[in-house]
């Protein structure tokens, strides 16, 4: 096991199973992550997947009973670097990064952040045995309908997601409540000086000085391109605001 931690402050832990340790903490170590990383916030520690390989190549993997392409992750080895990490990481929850698994959302980076830590199974085969997931308490998640080579990238989507979320990284924790994604919606237009652009001006209401016009403002716009852009997140947030269907001249479906 490596460990990416400039200090011995407790923190939220990440642990990295993979057959590339080295590219972590990566993007990780520099910007908000990275100061995290060096004042304690979080630590990430990685795990050679190789290391519980057999044979004198270190095999990890094995052909796919039944034929096809590619190769597959073979259960006891996974089961040996989880059982192993388990004894560093201790009873956090055990994420398997998969096209198949449950989309990742900002309400699942929050309940993430809110633990203690969590273990990354980054596979770069056609898959793992299915038998190591039946009997293993995991989560499949997703970070969206394409295919990547690995685990590896879509664990760093992730792990920005929640090191963002975790107490003093950003500062101001007000600025979370106003994102994308946190209620349902996208987030509302931003503008900063100059006042006026190649004859394109800040929206009055924002220099108004009038803080709940500001609010309504935002709010309005942020429906208008949520209704626009994610029909599914309008949907969503509709269901929960029934008057903000009959209020967005965007909604089809509004009376």
């Amino acid at each position: 096991m490596t460990e990416a931690s400039m200090t011995n402050t407790p923190g939220w832990r990440a642990h990295i199973i993979t057959l590339f340790p080295d590219m972590f903490p990566g993007p990780l170590g520099v910007s908000l992550s990275g100061r995290a990383l060096e004042n304690g916030a979080w630590s990430c520690a990685t795990h050679d997947l190789r290391a519980y390989g057999e044979g004198s190549h270190r095999a990890v993997d094995d052909t796919p009973a039944g034929g096809g392409a590619g190769m597959v992750l073979r259960a006891d080895i996974a089961t040996a670097a989880v059982a192993d990490a388990r004894t560093h990481a201790g009873d956090v929850p055990l994420l398997l990064p998969s096209p198949r698994g449950t989309p990742f959302t900002q309400a699942m980076a929050t309940e993430l952040a809110a633990g203690t830590g969590a273990m990354f199974l980054c596979n770069r085969f056609e898959g793992v045995d299915e038998r190591f997931i039946a009997t293993h308490d995991l989560r499949e998640i997703s970070v969206g309908d394409y295919i990547l080579s690995g685990g590896e990238m879509a664990s760093f989507a992730m792990l920005d997601a929640i090191i963002r979320l975790l107490p003093g990284v950003m500062g101001s924790s007000a600025s979370h409540h106003e994102e994308s994604f946190t209620e349902d919606l996208l987030e509302y237009p931003q503008y900063t000086r100059p006042a006026s652009w190649q004859g394109h001006d800040i929206p009055a209401v924002l220099t108004s000085g009038n803080h709940a016009e500001i609010a309504a403002w935002r709010r309005a716009r942020a429906q208008d391109i949520t209704a626009t852009r994610r029909p599914d997140l309008w949907a969503r947030y509709v269901a929960r605001h029934p008057a903000a269907a009959r209020n967005n001249p965007n909604d089809k479906k509004s009376g």
